[in-house]
């Protein structure tokens, strides 16, 4: 079976055209492995985990630890317990923001965030910095949409207590140099979170090779479900922070006196998890190690790299981020049209992209435009899939000019 056929959903029309969908920085598709394993799950597995003696339970529970062994393998952690189970990269995020915030953050502090962030890696923040006295400083970028290292460099100061940046700019497709920035950092004695949303599905990721202490990704992202999300944490920092939320599980002793928490990763999963969900995870690492993570980095740079040619030949279309090293995202503008009306004028056609800020209004601040259309690939797009979009462009654009 061919890739592309793994995923039902892309065999459909939208207004009697065939779907070219090219909205994957958003979410991606799901292969039918892993439709099939949310199925199995609920029909033949469904049960509570940890604290049940019964058959279900004992390979429910089996098979949620076995995903945490996959994702400490997936990206080569040291240890299954630096792998916490969260709702996605935002929960991720926030679960550091505002443990690490409570333990290390005080008054005077400050974090250092780039200005190409998503809203999900700049807003906890600042509301760890106003909850603890702290100043939020952020790292700028140039036209192309390449950080600046030397002023990074630059903020980096006795008050800084941790730097958060994201691995891949869902908005520019900029890959950002996670290794330097790490390296800088951790000479200043500063922790690195970094926010692998827009990477994990694209690239090889090793969080002991990139040197980073935290690294937050999604499972929607990556071809598994919705609900779902990863937050790796270097034990030695991870163990030192308290928890995130109370509840059942992340818990030894309860008494109205004093709870005393529980071991690494139970101690951040507080209540019951979404198990299929997890479970799903397991399935999507599957096909992305069957497919080969440098067959789908490979494919999608061919389209990405080929998308932008023909792009650049259509007179009226500005592209939004030009880094030499970037991947599988084209933001662009058309004119002076609102992104919006282009979006729509494609869906018309068939093609679904992403207009709007993207959650990233302050990249749109630092260009003076209102948002971008974004285009955004991924393993079972097509050049074919690409001819169809650049044909919708060449018929739209004169419309809106």
């Amino acid at each position: 079976m061919s890739i592309r056929d793994q995923f039902p959903i892309l065999n459909q029309t939208v207004y009697g055209k065939p779907l070219v969908y090219f909205d994957n920085a958003a979410t991606t598709q799901k292969p039918q492995s892993v439709i099939d394993t949310l199925c199995h799950y609920y029909t033949s597995l469904n049960s509570n985990i940890h604290r049940g003696a019964h058959h279900l339970a004992v390979q429910a529970t089996e098979a949620y630890e076995e995903t945490r062994r996959e994702v400490q393998a997936f990206i080569n952690a040291r240890h299954a317990h630096e792998i916490v189970f969260t709702r996605g990269t935002t929960e991720s995020i926030n679960l550091v923001a505002s443990s690490f915030g409570q333990q290390y953050l005080h008054p005077g502090d400050e974090v250092i965030v780039s200005a190409m962030e998503h809203h999900s890696n700049i807003v906890p923040w600042q509301l760890a910095c106003q909850r603890q006295g702290a100043t939020l400083r952020t790292i700028p970028f140039s036209d192309q949409g390449i950080l600046d290292l030397q002023a990074f460099q630059n903020l980096l100061n006795e008050h800084t207590r941790i730097v958060a940046v994201n691995h891949v700019s869902n908005t520019l497709g900029t890959v950002n140099p996670i290794v330097d920035i790490v390296n800088i950092a951790h000479s200043h004695g500063v922790p690195v979170l970094v926010d692998g949303a827009q990477s994990i599905s694209h690239m090889v990721v090793d969080v002991q090779a990139l040197g980073c202490d935290f690294y937050c990704f999604s499972g929607h992202k990556m071809y598994a479900p919705m609900g779902i999300g990863v937050l790796y944490g270097r034990e030695e920092l991870l163990d030192t922070l308290p928890p995130y939320q109370g509840g059942g599980e992340m818990i030894k002793d309860v008494t109205f006196e004093r709870t005393t928490y529980n071991e690494l990763p139970f101690r951040f999963e507080a209540g019951t998890p979404s198990v299929g969900d997890v479970l799903g995870l397991h399935a999507a690492i599957d096909f992305m190690r069957e497919t080969g993570i440098d067959t789908i980095a490979a494919h999608e740079k061919d389209l990405t790299d080929y998308a932008t040619m023909k792009m650049e030949e259509i007179e009226g279309l500005r592209i939004i981020g030009t880094a030499p090293h970037k991947t599988s995202v084209i933001s662009f503008l058309v004119g002076n049209a609102h992104p919006y009306d282009v979006g729509t004028l494609l869906d018309k056609l068939g093609i679904a992209v992403r207009t709007g800020h993207h959650c990233t209004q302050p990249i749109m601040d630092r260009y003076g435009i209102p948002g971008t259309v974004r285009a955004s690939f991924a393993i079972y797009n097509t050049r074919e899939e690409v001819d169809t979009f650049i044909a919708a462009l060449r018929r739209i654009v004169p419309m809106l000019m």
